[in-house]
């Protein structure tokens, strides 16, 4: 049954999410942070980087990531259904070629500090991490929008599946103020959540419902991270340029629309144990004041030095949405679970489990890439230009994905500074969809089920 959300609630869900609640990149524990593959080896910053440059913490890296997947299924339109990321069915792809140019902020002592970075990436992934927060309808009259904003969506649309992205380009600043703080503003990777877009960041090739489509990629505005002592860090911000409350926002359209992000971190005094809390809340868009917001609890645990355990619980809002013709306070919610075993010094295995539920079929789509694409002539070109065949209902998805990380440069001792950071990721996973409001629902190639078997690699450089 449709659960209404009352005003005075949303309020209280806005202050909570505009007011404080993690920093989730306090450090990563775990097995995620032994198998993380580094963004650079420091190849490439060796290189071609001048002296002058290296020697005030200037660097440039970056990395490469690229795999295949199976699908035994029938795939919709080549696609594996609602899972994005590694999307393509029975086909390989170069998910992300992403270059960085950036100095660290050095966040502590007491001498202020100017940092940056900027992204730029090309593959498949692309389309996923633009400044797409602006939709090609609006998601309350569904009339369609003039534009969408030009900060990264039209650098490269022309083909079916790959695409350019400047998922990140900001400044940053500490002051030695108290414990510290730090003061980041431009276009910057979301905070919220476990998973991450960049690949060396995440244990699998595939993608959580709850990161797919319950939380944002990206945001534009202002974040400031406060150390209160050495368990608890705050963070808040501001947020803007989205039509979809404050998510995946640009530089040139909805600036007007400004919204909150805010978090906090608690981490054990042993460092085995912490617990991040963080959301964002805002009106959807500078000319509807219907609330958009979500927040995600994600609890981490080292078992033993050597097992590593995450949990995660995600719950967003959205008001005065349009679905099916009908105008409908959304929700979307779900709890995802991580295990990670290091068995060798160069191989880690992990299983992760997930329960998603799309209570009003306003967020996950079937196939994701082509909703992705759509423009406001309602055409795809993720389906060479044909009309919208993306579908979504009320439905609840569950998924399970075994995998493993190898390093083989350690397994046989090859020296390459290339190569030691190379890894390689194998995945089986499998997927199944019951829907909500009706007996039949069928998102995998006309099925309700799917299982794909993939592999990737990620080497940095």
């Amino acid at each position: 049954m449709q659960r209404k959300i009352g005003r005075k609630k949303r309020i209280r869900i806005s202050a909570l999410a505009a007011g404080g609640v993690a920093l989730l990149s306090i450090g990563m524990t775990g097995a995620q942070a032994a198998m993380k593959t580094p963004q650079s080896n420091g190849m490439l910053n060796s290189l071609i980087m001048p002296k002058v440059f290296k020697d005030n913490g200037i660097e440039i890296g970056g990395w490469m990531n690229g795999g295949a997947t199976f699908n035994p299924s029938h795939s919709t339109f080549g696609y594996n259904g609602p899972v994005t990321f590694g999307d393509r069915a029975n086909q390989a792809q170069l998910n992300q070629f992403n270059i960085f140019l950036k100095r660290d902020v050095v966040n502590s002592g007491k001498s202020w500090d100017l940092g940056f970075r900027a992204d730029f990436m090309f593959g498949t992934d692309a389309i996923f991490t633009q400044a797409y927060g602006n939709p090609s309808f609006d998601p309350t009259t569904g009339n369609s929008h003039s534009t969408r904003g030009d900060w990264d969506l039209n650098i490269l649309n022309t083909g079916r599946n790959y695409g350019v992205a400047l998922p990140q380009a900001f400044v940053e600043i500490y002051a030695p103020i108290a414990n510290g703080l730090t003061i980041k503003a431009g276009h910057f990777y979301t905070p919220i959540g476990f998973e991450s877009v960049p690949a060396p960041n995440n244990f699998f090739y595939s993608h959580a419902y709850t990161m797919q489509y319950g939380e944002p990629f990206t945001h534009t505005g202002v974040l400031t991270h406060y150390n209160v002592d050495k368990n608890i860090v705050f963070m808040s911000g501001a947020i803007t340029g989205s039509g979809t409350g404050g998510w995946d926002g640009n530089f040139n359209r909805n600036m007007s629309n400004w919204g909150g992000i805010g978090g906090v971190t608690y981490t054990t005094d042993d460092k085995r144990s912490s617990l991040n809390m963080a959301g964002t809340g805002s009106q959807q868009s500078a000319r509807n004041d219907a609330f958009w917001g979500m927040y995600s609890v994600v609890a981490k645990h080292m078992i033993t030095p050597k097992t590593h355990f995450i949990l995660q619980h995600d719950h967003g809002y959205a008001d005065n949405i349009t679905v099916n013709g009908q105008t409908q306070q959304a929700q979307w919610y779900g709890v995802n679970t991580h295990l990670y075993q290091d068995v060798l010094h160069d191989l880690s295995i992990g299983v992760r489990g997930e329960w998603f539920r799309d209570a009003q079929g306003f967020r996950v789509t079937n196939p994701g890439r082509v909703a992705a694409a759509l423009g406001t002539d309602n055409q795809s070109f993720a389906v060479h230009g044909a009309q919208n065949v993306a579908s979504g209902l009320p439905a609840d998805y569950y998924a399970v994905t075994i995998g493993a990380n190898w390093k083989p440069a350690k397994r046989l001792k090859i020296d390459t500074k290339a190569l030691q950071q190379f890894n390689v990721r194998p995945n089986i996973r499998y997927d199944r969809a019951d829907a909500l409001s009706q007996s039949a629902y069928t998102p995998f190639g006309g099925k309700k089920d799917q299982v794909l078997f993939s592999m990737d690699f990620t080497l940095p450089f």
